[in-house]
């Protein structure tokens, strides 16, 4: 099996540490409270985003997981796979480092390891899917 297919199913796998990262959000933001506070449809719209990313990175867990040999073929489907799934990570890094405010959140030793940790899997998202997107194209393999 090819290193980068390795790679592929490693980051499949660490898509559902993220989900399983992401089931505390509630939790430790306060969206109890915190969304109380918002109309009814704001606070839906929040709820129903919020499933709908997690239904996205199930999504990229599991063609990471089932298709990891058809993601490394370089076809055009497979580089554009790849491409997307590494835009989305290196958006949502860039958010985390320049538009969250997570100074009022991240007050545990804990917790700070933990966004630290999620951040370390994100680059590790970009890093793959991004070298999966321009090896293939390359015949590089």
């Amino acid at each position: 099996m090819p290193a980068l297919q390795i790679l592929i199913i490693l980051a499949g796998l660490t898509h559902l540490s993220v989900l399983a990262a992401s089931a505390a959000a509630p939790r430790v933001l306060n969206w109890r409270d915190e969304l109380a506070l918002l109309q009814p449809l704001s606070r839906q719209l929040v709820w129903v985003h919020g499933v709908f990313i997690v239904l996205v990175i199930m999504g990229f867990a599991a063609v990471s997981l089932l298709n990891s040999a058809a993601l490394i073929n370089g076809s055009m489907l497979a580089r554009s796979v790849c491409a997307l799934i590494a835009v989305f990570w290196a958006l949502r890094l860039l958010m985390g480092l320049f538009v969250f405010d997570t100074r009022a959140v991240l007050t545990t030793p804990a917790r700070r390891l933990g966004y630290a940790m999620l951040n370390f899997v994100i680059v590790f998202h970009v890093t793959v899917y991004g070298y999966a997107t321009f090896a293939a194209a390359k015949g590089g393999v």
